[in-house]
Order: structure tokens, then C-alpha cells, then sequence
């Protein structure tokens, strides 16, 4: 198995295929998403990371499933992706950070995602629980990686900017070892940027390598239709002041002729490229042609800013790709790279046209948010118990499809997908 030996900087890819939505909480039926027809278009477009956890209902086992086949592992051997998971969380308000269940959890992933080993496991949703319980997992986690190596990467993750810093700083000082990755969700978007102006110094300073920007769409806040209701109905935390500006500023795209969502997302993605590079990633950027390898270097750059998207079906893939290669192609002196690399000139004038107009349209999203901006609702809420009195095992997983139907029409609606035809 591939050994620890360099920096996850050096080897993680700028952009990671979420798969929070292969869930109930995204999706009415899970099940019925075109999991592996994702997963398989995805790898051939470029990506080569997906982002999962226990929690996701069944997210690792719809991966695994997709990675399990012959067309994965005819033409992408496993050294070429990375799978990164997460441990901690067992429920909506079920914790366990005990080395035990730590070690349980990680052997559930490797039988779960059908793989030998994990290239990156985060400590889930870190402020539910207490200092003392996130060093011990990360403790064990290492223990694991150095001892036999089923773990490459150690992180945590989590919403509340503050409690991830003062984490990472502990985590220093009573080890002595930085974490290799600390990934922040719904804290760089349009509507919140506290994971630059108030986390970066601090996680910089704290010695960690890589910080991923999750949920660009704020768990599908920024969304024309609203905030995604699954089979959970409505479990958003945002008040109902937070929705009421947002709708006021999906209206004004709306008159523009545009959408809200296109927006957030290309100036998150585009804005976290450079905002987050100090802490990003030099690993593939699944720029211009499918299915070549590249590297940052042919993007014209030496690190980019991480960021996790995730989609509900093959065309808000299609279309994040799509955006993604624009981005890229609208770097500063891209234009050569562009041309060298299979693109078109027309195609970076295109990007900086539509650069400048998300940045005029940006400001006028912000305007309308208001006094919202930069608000982060409260992570736990203030009637959160953690339920778990006892280490139990996992629940016997739902019957998972061999293969997920490739073309099927869902009603449901990722959290980061884009889900229209046009250009964003």
C-alpha cells in the first residue's frame, strides 16, 4: 500500500467530488441516484477524490459499490483516487470518539468502500463533543497509520470556525504534530467567508497542510428553490430571517437573468482557488481534457485552493465540470496553458467575461443578504445531547444495487449541484 511519506499538499487534488448527497438528507431515495453512473463519469472527467462518511447513510457503501467495478478498476487503479472518510459521528445525535469505536469504524470503511486502506480520515463534526474526545481519536488514528498504514491522513472537520482552530492549536501543542487537514463546510460562500478572514491565520499558524471548503452553497441555502428537503423534511439550521434574505437576492439574479445558485457556486470555487492556495493542493486539477492526467503545473499554478462539490445526477456533474474547466481556463497567464493544454482562446475570454459579471453579481447578492453576512448559526444547538451511552455496533446496512441505474430522473437536488443546462 501507498506509504506517508509526503505532504497531502503535494498530492490531493484542487477539486473533490462530495458524496454527502448520495443521502436522505439531500435525496427523497438515495437509492435511486445514478450513483455509480456518477462515480464513474466523474473519474472520467478528471476527478480523482471523493469525499464520504459513516453518517451519510449509504454514501460509502454507493461508492464502494461504483469503485468495485471492472470499469474502475480497468482503467483507474486504486493509487490514482483518493477516498477520504471520517469517524466520530454515528447519528444526528449519536458521538463516539473512543478508540475503540474508532478502530471499529475504520475497519466498517475499508468493508464498506472495498478498499485496503483510507487516504484521508477526519474526525466528524468535532464541536459535538469535547477536546479530550477529538485527541483521542486522532490519537488512534495515527496509531493506525503508523502501525499498519489503513489510514494515510489525519484531520477533523466540522462548522464552527473558532472550535476548529482552537483544535488544531491543542492538537499541536499536546502532540507536537500538526494535522495534516482540517476541512471547514458552509464558512467560505457568499454569504459567509469566515473560514479566510477568521480560520486561515490561525490553521496556517497551527502548522496544518490542506484546508478544503465544503458545502459552497451553505447546505443549499443558496438556492433559487430553497433549502433541499429529503425524506428528513426540513432540517436546515439557517432562521427563517437568514431564507427571507436570500430569497430577496435569488430575485434579483433572477431579474438579471441569471441564478443564485450559478453565482455561489463559480465564486466560491473560483474565489477559494486563490483565497485558499497557502493551504491547498498540488495534486491533479482535472483541467481541459477528459480523462489526461495532469498536474498543477500544466494548469499554469503551484497550488490551488481545495474544494468538495457535490451533485445529484450526471448533468449537475456535467455542468460542474463544465465551470470547473472555465475557472481554470480564467487563471492568471492561463491563456498559453489553455491553448497547450487542448482549449481555445475563445474559451478564456468567455471565462474572464464571466468572471468579472459573478463579481458584479456577487456584490449584489452580498448587498441583499445584509446584515447576514458572515453569520454562522449555532453548531450545536443549545438542546444538543449526545446519545450515545454505549459503543454499539453499526446497524445492518439497506440492500445496495450492484450497479445504480445510469439514467434516472430525481426530483431532488444536491446541496452544491447546479442542476440547469446553461453555462455558469
Amino acid at each position: 500500500m501507498p506509504q506517508t511519506n509526503r505532504p497531502l499538499s503535494s498530492l490531493l487534488p484542487p477539486l473533490i467530488c462530495g458524496t454527502a448527497t448520495f443521502n436522505s438528507q439531500y435525496n427523497p431515495d438515495p437509492y435511486a441516484l445514478p450513483t455509480t453512473g456518477i462515480v464513474h463519469r466523474a473519474l472520467s472527467t478528471g476527478v480523482r477524490a471523493f469525499d464520504t462518511s459513516p453518517y451519510y447513510g449509504p454514501a460509502e457503501e454507493l461508492l464502494g459499490q461504483a469503485l468495485d467495478t471492472s470499469f474502475v478498476q480497468d482503467n483507474f487503479p486504486r493509487q490514482k483516487y483518493y477516498i477520504l472518510t471520517k469517524v466520530g459521528r454515528v447519528g444526528g445525535s449519536e458521538f463516539d470518539y473512543s478508540a475503540s469505536w474508532v478502530r471499529t469504524s475504520i475497519q466498517c470503511s475499508l468493508e464498506r468502500l472495498k478498499t485496503e486502506y483510507l487516504d484521508v480520515v477526519y474526525c466528524h463534526d468535532v464541536e459535538f463533543v469535547t477536546p479530550e474526545d477529538v485527541l483521542t481519536a486522532v490519537t488512534e488514528l495515527r496509531r493506525i497509520r503508523d502501525e499498519n498504514g489503513t489510514v494515510k491522513y489525519v484531520g477533523i472537520s466540522g462548522y464552527p470556525v473558532v472550535v476548529l482552530c482552537e483544535l488544531a492549536e491543542m492538537i499541536l501543542e499536546k502532540t507536537g504534530e500538526p494535522l495534516d487537514v482540517v476541512m471547514s463546510y458552509a464558512n467560505y460562500t457568499l454569504q459567509n467567508t469566515r473560514l479566510n478572514h477568521v480560520a486561515l491565520p490561525r490553521l496556517k499558524a497551527a502548522g496544518v497542510d490542506v484546508v478544503p471548503n465544503a458545502s459552497v452553497l451553505g447546505m443549499g441555502l443558496l438556492r433559487r428553490g430553497g433549502i433541499p428537503v429529503g425524506s428528513l423534511g426540513d432540517w436546515h439550521p439557517s432562521p427563517n430571517e437568514l431564507r427571507s434574505a436570500v430569497e430577496s437576492a435569488s430575485r434579483y439574479c433572477d431579474d438579471l437573468g441569471d441564478r443564485i445558485e450559478k453565482v455561489a457556486i463559480r465564486w466560491a470555487l473560483e474565489s477559494w482557488l486563490q483565497e485558499g492556495a497557502t493551504v491547498g493542493s498540488s495534486g491533479n486539477p482535472a483541467s481541459s481534457i477528459p480523462g489526461k492526467s495532469m498536474t498543477i503545473e500544466d494548469a499554469g499554478e503551484s497550488k490551488l485552493g481545495v474544494s468538495v462539490i457535490g451533485v445529484s445526477n450526471l448533468e449537475e456533474l456535467d455542468e460542474t465540470m463544465q465551470v470547473w474547466r472555465s475557472i481554470l481556463d480564467g487563471l492568471e497567464d492561463r491563456e498559453q496553458t489553455t491553448v497547450e493544454n487542448g482549449g481555445k482562446a475563445s474559451e478564456r475570454a468567455w471565462s474572464l467575461n464571466r468572471q468579472k459579471e459573478v463579481r458584479e453579481r456577487a456584490a449584489g447578492i452580498k448587498e441583499r443578504i445584509g446584515s447576514w453576512l458572515d453569520y454562522a448559526w449555532p453548531s450545536p444547538g443549545p438542546d444538543f445531547v449526545n446519545r450515545r451511552t454505549q459503543h454499539l455496533a453499526f446497524p445492518a446496512p439497506l440492500p445496495t444495487p450492484a450497479v445504480s441505474p445510469k439514467q434516472i430522473a430525481t426530483t431532488g437536488s444536491s446541496d452544491d449541484g447546479i442542476g440547469t443546462n446553461s453555462r455558469i
